[in-house]
């Protein structure tokens, strides 16, 4: 009882030193809550991603088709969707065009009614962009009338740039018009489907990196004005306290430190929270409201901050003897143990190096993931590792230097006293860096396995324009996109689908129609008339069709029984139809069937038929493929037109790099305010110091100097040791996923050059608080 009222009573007179002491007390108080408060509002954002990224999903599948209550027949419930997805400058427009069969249609989440034909709604974000000069294109592209916007309920985020447009002429012709689905609700069927284990490692391993650093600068916030501390405390013992009860002052100053960072924290988070609406990255954005931080762990950031800002204050002060007439650590200090410092990393491996290999298979964790917690433990104590070896690497570097200027001799011998509190804020920087060589190794590793290849040829056609079947523009569209100013070819297709007399398999063979150019696209033709055919073996059973075979033509489905398209078509295949070789069209698509020209194309089957126009633009043209893609939905709202790529990113794998890179900006910005917080204490707590050197005589600029390499050096070294564990650290991860180790040297150089360009740039903006400092006045005291 009498250690918990020691205990009490020293903390809390640690705490009264903090806040009343005086203009010192309370700056250095600040100082160390503002570093604190920058790392929890982190942490409480982090705590906060689980739940905004459910709430994400949920909006999501909430509004999707896929998967959703399909209808085969029109009904008074009943509503037809059509993808209608734009791009315009790089960015991406989600986008439908709806046509409700009856007064029951379901209405997409967010709206209050199904826009009728020629109206549309639209996000705010969209209505701002079409509202802005920067829209005015998309204006003349998008130019239905505005009936609605839409509500927070149907979005994903603020900065989503979302549309739906009615339209009168969707129909569903046919279970082959993809493109076109016929729902009675938007409740989709089925759960979302889980990460494989190399997702779930590249999360685990995300957020390791990620928050590690946070802990890192946490801890050395805490440790702000570590030097007039000890001044201070050893007056304490001049007036009677012994050795234990400074401790627990000091621990007790750091307390207060960490309470106020807390507060600022929980402040700093309130107000990044109001401000993330406002901010768009890479095209996501969250609401607000979705930023809400689990209960349990943020009682946890809560506890641990406390506990950890006094554990870490008495674990500093272990090898500190704090006298009446002074501190023992200003005299030679005592040379850094080394074997303690390998246990951490050496640990690390422990927990890792048996998992190398397994891929993540069954015998791990027992059901086909990594254990999560041991790679967690694992990734930490190898980080954790580099503040461990940092300073005995940097006290055995720079024991050994001597001479040089006399901006190098200062600053030699400021890291030769305090080494330690030098290596501080390096620790945070290295950590971070590591991760990150790390992280970039392991996603190079395993691209190749989310990141495939469409097949698609952009050198062929930069974009690729469809139509439903049934459409009167079929043979207008493409004439109005040749006409487009920087269109170089635009190469039209169009494909009839006719049923055999004897199918085999109850498929339907294909016929192509198109000038010989456009043939050449999808077959190799050593020469080719107006009046030509030719036949294609099936890419899958190699028969090719036989001349004079008949193929019938359905109607459309949706068509009444007095339409001219009610009825079904004969038609046979040419007898002069020549065996040719197919080749992939620029989408990657092999076809079969047969092709023709023109003149012998089928009669009667326009409507039927489904048009694709390949286009190729002139890149010097600015803005040529949006004026493609207006020509394209100005032809025909029902258009749909797909830029070609040669890749294409998983779902999953886009969503874990999107959430790394959010991840990745947050925690640069930490570290940049925390270390310009830290460089701005240590210029205040030298201020005296500094003032006399320049009263003496030294130059400004050799002083500059001096700070620059007191700075440098330990960065410089930190991001060694950085570069050397981050290796070490992805070979590892690649063994586990069963990859063969590979080096991309240039993104360690990048990731090493990020962190030292950030160190850069805050000791240029901390140079006007270090000409303040060295002005004569600053030898003024109180």
């Amino acid at each position: 009882m009498n250690t918990l009222r020691a205990w009490a009573r020293d903390l809390g007179m640690g705490v009264r030193f903090a806040f009343g002491g005086g203009r010192e007390g309370w700056t250095r108080t600040l100082f160390t809550g503002v570093g604190v408060g920058l790392g929890v509002a982190l942490l409480l954002i982090s705590t906060a991603l689980p739940s905004a990224l459910t709430a994400r999903y949920e909006r999501s599948d909430a509004r999707t088709t896929v998967n959703a209550l399909r209808a085969e027949q029109p009904g008074h419930d009943t509503l037809l969707v059509m993808g209608a997805e734009q791009t315009y400058h790089d960015m991406s427009i989600d986008g439908a065009l709806l046509r409700a069969e009856g007064p029951d249609a379901p209405v997409p989440p967010g709206l209050e009614k199904i826009p009728g034909p020629g109206e549309m709604a639209v996000s705010p974000a969209l209505k701002e962009l079409l509202d802005s000069t920067e829209g005015a294109g998309l204006r003349e592209r998008l130019d239905w009338r505005i009936s609605e916007v839409i509500g927070d309920p149907g979005l994903m985020g603020p900065g989503e740039l979302l549309f739906y447009a009615g339209n009168d002429r969707l129909r569903k012709t046919g279970p082959e018009q993809y493109q076109v689905v016929r729902i009675n609700g938007f409740a989709p069927v089925g759960d979302r489907e889980g990460l494989d284990p190399v997702l779930t490692l590249l999360v685990v391993m995300t957020f390791v990196a990620l928050l590690l650093p946070v802990a890192v600068f946490i801890t050395s916030a805490v440790r702000f004005g570590g030097e007039r501390r000890d001044l201070r405390l050893a007056a304490l013992r001049l007036v009677g306290a012994d050795a234990r009860t400074v401790r627990r002052i000091a621990a007790g100053e750091a307390l207060a430190g960490s309470l106020v960072g807390l507060v600022l924290g929980v402040g700093f988070f309130a107000v990044g929270r109001e401000l993330a609406g406002s901010f768009t990255l890479r095209q996501r954005s969250v609401f607000p409201a979705d930023l809400n931080p689990s209960p349990g762990l943020a009682a946890l950031v809560a506890l641990v901050v406390p506990a950890a800002a006094v554990a870490v204050t008495l674990f500093a002060l272990r090898g500190v003897v704090v006298e009446p007439l002074g501190i023992v650590r200003t005299t030679a200090p005592r040379g850094r143990r080394m074997w303690w410092r390998l246990l951490l990393p050496l640990g690390g491996l422990g927990l890792l190096v048996p998992m190398m290999g397994r891929r993540g298979d069954g015998g791990v964790n027992g059901g086909g993931q990594f254990n999560q917690w041991q790679i967690s433990a694992g990734v930490a104590l190898l980080l954790v590792g580099i503040t461990a070896l940092l300073p005995w690497l940097l006290e055995r570097l720079v024991s050994r230097f001597s001479g040089g200027p006399v901006s190098w001799q200062l600053a030699v011998r400021r890291l030769q006293l305090t080494g330690g509190g030098a290596a501080r804020p390096a620790n945070g920087v290295a950590v971070a860096v590591a991760g990150a060589i790390a992280l970039q190794m392991l996603f190079a590793a395993v691209e190749s396995d989310y990141v495939a290849s469409t097949g698609q040829d952009p050198a062929r056609a930069a974009l690729a324009i469809t139509l439903p079947p049934g459409q009167e523009s079929t043979g207008a569209l493409p004439a109005k996109v040749a006409a487009t100013e920087g269109v170089v070819a635009a190469v039209p297709l169009t494909a009839v689908l006719g049923k055999q007399e004897n199918p085999d398999d109850g498929t339907r063979a294909e016929i192509t129609i198109g000038t010989c150019e456009a043939l050449r696209e999808v077959a190799v033709l050593n020469s080719c008339t107006d009046g030509d055919s030719f036949v294609l073996a099936d890419p899958y059973s190699g028969r090719p069709l036989r001349p004079g075979e008949k193929l019938t033509i359905d109607p459309l489905l949706d068509s009444s029984p007095d339409s001219e398209h009610s009825k079904a078509v004969e038609w046979s295949v040419p007898a002069g139809a020549l065996p040719v070789t197919g080749r992939e069209d620029p989408t990657g698509r092999i076809r079969s069937g047969v092709l023709v020209t023109p003149s012998l194309a089928p009669r009667g089957v326009g409507a039927a038929e489904n048009a694709q126009v390949f286009v190729q633009v002139d890149g010097s043209v600015p803005d040529a493929v949006d004026k493609v893609r207006t020509a394209a939905l100005k032809a025909d709202p029902l258009s749909r037109t797909l830029t070609l790529k040669y890749t294409r990113e998983k779902a999953g794998y886009s969503a874990i790099r999107t959430g790394l890179f959010f991840g990745a900006t947050a925690v640069l910005i930490l570290i940049g305010t925390s270390l310009l917080v830290s460089q701005l204490e240590q210029l205040r707590e030298r201020k005296r110091l500094l003032s006399a050197l320049v009263a003496f005589g030294t130059k400004r600029s050799t002083l500059s100097l001096s700070v620059l390499w007191q700075t440098a050096l330990p960065i410089g070294l930190g991001l060694v040791l950085a570069a050397v564990t981050g290796l070490g650290l992805g070979t590892v991860l690649m063994r586990m996923t069963g990859r063969s180790v590979r080096i991309d040297w240039a993104s360690v150089a990048a990731m090493t050059g990020a962190g030292a360009a950030l160190v850069g740039a805050v000791t240029l903006l901390s140079l006007p608080a270090l000409l303040r400092v060295m002005r004569p006045d600053g030898l003024r005291t109180e």
